[in-house]
């Protein structure tokens, strides 16, 4: 059957695409061969950040008294939050399926897609042709290759969010986004939690007085991290697992009751029969792209996670919108220059634009520097929520933001102000002049960027 587009995978990029172009007049093949929704909706944004925010009810019920409010015999009912959870992922999914179905144009399919060269894919008994084929099929958990760790036993991204049982005690490999999210979310539920990190700094990218003060916010609620460590045995047992790791020429056994890994992703491009459409990927099956998202094979892209990069929603979401603009609206954007920010889920939360003060510094770049402790906002104060700090690296010539970390109550929200600056191209002292409403978070800013200064 020849149709206008294929779309492989309905994320948050192959969806909306879908909807646009059959909303245009194109005859579209949307092919799925899981759930609708993709990652986001079912096994990555919607139902983390849902159990994320149950964590953080448990979290104030059981530290009530802080605030001067009592309550007792506090504990997580874990399988009355999955469940909560199944019903906003099925929600979600079900407002897709519905969407899908409103558009005559698009027609869903069911299944593996596999390309037979590249024009034409296989879906199942089915043969579908199109000169103009969109690949938005995401990734997977890593699962690393460690001398004795059985994959079918250890925990993922995925897998423990079905539990019905807090483990007792949660080992977790892995210091970027997803251990630290699934991290304090365990413990608040009531887990012992241990992190184990390759490098020795928690969330690599970040400067380090953001990472040291996020770690001990972590440590502050219980959490014990192994840093600078590398993972040379997993030895599984019944109801238990013991990490074996080296530092400093030392060797250490970490034993727990549940392994998370939490290492990175890989992309969903091993069945997809690539070589035979002629598509070129990195050496860890990433999909080569320019900065249009073409591949580089006439009348085929790749958006989203599938084509490497930062694996955040929002970034798939605006890779359709640039397919969007370019094939529909005959505009001529890139991915070149792209601000992307932000948010690591912790409470409290890390919400980051642009670059870090060493990428900025690396680049030669003469700054200036403004940083406030949360300590120092009025609403933060209020709210007894002091932990954290801002921080807003400025291109001395232009005093241009550069990019920004936000360690704070709702940090993730914040971020966007100083986004928005930049996406405008105005100075930080736009923003100096401001009437910022009393008493918010947002009125921090008002001190920050007084405390804006060069550094050398």
């Amino acid at each position: 059957m020849k149709y206008d587009a294929i779309i492989i995978g309905s994320g948050q990029a192959g969806n909306p695409l879908a909807y646009r172009l059959a909303d245009v007049g194109w005859q579209v093949a949307l092919i799925e061969k899981s759930n609708v929704g993709g990652t986001c909706i079912n096994t990555g944004c919607t139902p983390t950040k849902t159990m994320v925010h149950r964590a953080q009810i448990a979290h104030y019920a059981r530290n009530a008294s802080r605030w001067g409010v009592h309550a007792e015999n506090v504990s997580a009912d874990l399988p009355a939050i999955i469940a909560k959870k199944n019903e906003v992922v099925a929600s979600f999914r079900g407002g897709i399926e519905k969407k899908i179905g409103l558009h005559p144009n698009i027609h869903l399919y069911p299944g593996q897609a596999q390309f037979t060269d590249a024009h034409q894919i296989r879906v199942g008994e089915i043969l579908l042709e199109s000169d103009k084929i969109f690949i938005n099929t995401g990734g997977r958990p890593n699962v690393p290759n460690i001398p004795g760790l059985d994959p079918a036993r250890v925990l993922t991204n995925v897998s423990i969010m079905e539990l019905n049982k807090i483990p007792e005690h949660l080992l977790i490999l892995g210091g970027g986004y997803i251990g630290l999210e699934f991290g304090q979310m365990f413990c608040r539920f009531g887990s012992r939690v241990t992190i184990i990190h390759n490098q020795a700094q928690i969330v690599p990218h970040e400067d380090p007085e953001i990472a040291s003060e996020l770690q001990k916010i972590l440590e502050g609620e219980g959490i014990e991290f192994h840093l600078s460590v590398n993972s040379t045995q997993v030895e599984h047992g019944q109801g238990s697992v013991k990490v074996s790791v080296a530092a400093e020429r030392k060797l250490l056994t970490i034993s727990g009751t549940h392994l998370l890994v939490a290492v990175g992703r890989r992309p969903n491009t091993n069945d997809l029969g690539l070589d035979k459409a002629g598509v070129e990927t990195d050496k860890s099956g990433f999909i080569r792209v320019n900065s249009r998202l073409e591949t580089n094979v006439p009348g085929i892209w790749a958006l989203g996670d599938v084509k490497g990069g930062p694996a955040f929603t929002h970034i798939s979401y605006n890779d359709f919108q640039i397919i969007d603009a370019n094939l529909t609206q005959g505009k001529n954007l890139t991915i070149e220059n792209r601000l992307v920010p932000y948010c690591v889920f912790t409470d409290p939360q890390l919400g980051g634009v642009g670059m870090t003060e060493k990428e900025a510094r690396a680049a030669g770049r003469k700054l200036k520097i403004g940083t406030l402790p949360m300590s120092h906002v009025a609403r933060a104060i209020e709210r007894d929520e002091t932990a954290g700090l801002m921080k807003v690296i400025v291109d001395a010539a232009s005093d241009r933001i550069l990019g920004a970390a936000i360690l704070g109550c709702e940090g993730g929200e914040l971020i966007h102000v100083l986004y928005t600056l930049m996406l405008a191209d105005l100075p930080y002292t736009f923003l100096k002049g401001a009437v910022f409403i009393h008493p918010t978070l947002t009125e921090g800013f008002f001190t920050l960027l007084e405390t804006v200064k060069p550094v050398d």
